[in-house]
């Protein structure tokens, strides 16, 4: 069945992050308490890429058992995560978990155990920072992604297929991306064909479309580009999003409209649900 390798140090899981950085993106997102939009999906990702260093993480340290990377598109596209574009960017969990950019000192809110909430403390690591300038090249970062993308199938043939998600706020500049969509979606290894989703970002408080299955209510057609860009949701990711309460149809793809920032969350989180073996 496909989708279904397991998840070794040997044979790794690929996640590929690619993050609009274009100007709008230094608009104040819409619910997102007083932050830009590019400050919203910053603080999203560096939760995200912490939780896949600590699902990595055993008695003996972190293994590897995950790839990861950061393109960001804007005034140019550059790779995050200390890796470099075009052929160097997934970097090994390992060595992103070993090397945040900075520790921070922040609060959260739990519970205080007589109805309230208190503020706690925490460090929260930092691999990716806020970045808003420039134009959104994203059929030039699709192609970016399918060189990376090529690199991982070829170094590990038999592995998990690449998941790549998509995070944008707005229009290309650049011409029709869907084609270089295609392409890189058309990438496999023995057990599927890459996973690409994709994600936009709100710019009206309006509720968010998760995981449609038919593009027939879209009132515009960058919705529909979106839509028609993004992979089916696989068995396993289906499941998940089916367990986070959302009425998933046959033929779901990959894609949120209309995110806030809690939509994003959880669409980075269901969209990498993937578990190593422990091997």
């Amino acid at each position: 069945m496909p989708y279904g390798a397991q998840i070794t140090r040997t044979n790794p899981a690929c996640l590929l992050f690619l993050i609009d950085q274009s100007g709008s993106m230094s608009e104040p997102f819409v619910g997102g308490a007083g932050q830009s939009k590019a400050e919203v999906v910053a603080d999203a990702v560096n939760r995200l890429i912490q939780n896949v260093v600590l699902r990595s993480a055993k008695a003996d340290g972190v293994r590897d058992y995950f790839r990861v990377g950061v393109l960001g598109y804007g005034r140019d596209i550059r790779a995050g995560l200390g890796g470099t574009a075009p052929f160097d960017v997934l970097v090994p969990v390992s060595r992103v978990g070993n090397l945040p950019l900075r520790v921070e000192n922040r609060t959260k809110l739990v519970p205080d155990g007589a109805g309230g909430v208190i503020e706690q403390p925490i460090k929260f690591p930092v691999w990716f920072d806020a970045e808003a300038d420039g134009k959104t090249p994203m059929c030039a970062v699709m192609a970016a992604a399918g060189l990376a993308v090529q690199g991982f199938v070829d170094a590990f043939p038999d592995a998990y297929p690449p998941m790549v998600l998509n995070l944008t706020d707005g229009v290309p500049s650049d011409g029709n991306p869907l084609e270089n969509a295609r392409k890189l979606q058309a990438l496999a290894t023995s057990d599927g064909a890459t996973l690409l989703f994709n994600l936009l970002i709100s710019s009206k408080p309006v509720p968010a479309d998760y995981f449609p299955a038919g593009e027939e209510t879209f009132t515009d057609n960058f919705s529909k580009l979106l839509f028609r860009m993004s992979s089916e949701l696989p068995p396993k990711l289906w499941d998940a999003a089916r367990a986070e309460g959302h009425p998933v149809r046959p033929g779901a793809r990959g894609v949120v409209l209309n995110a806030d920032p809690t939509a994003i969350v959880r669409f980075l989180d269901i969209g990498t649900r993937i578990t190593p073996t422990g091997r």
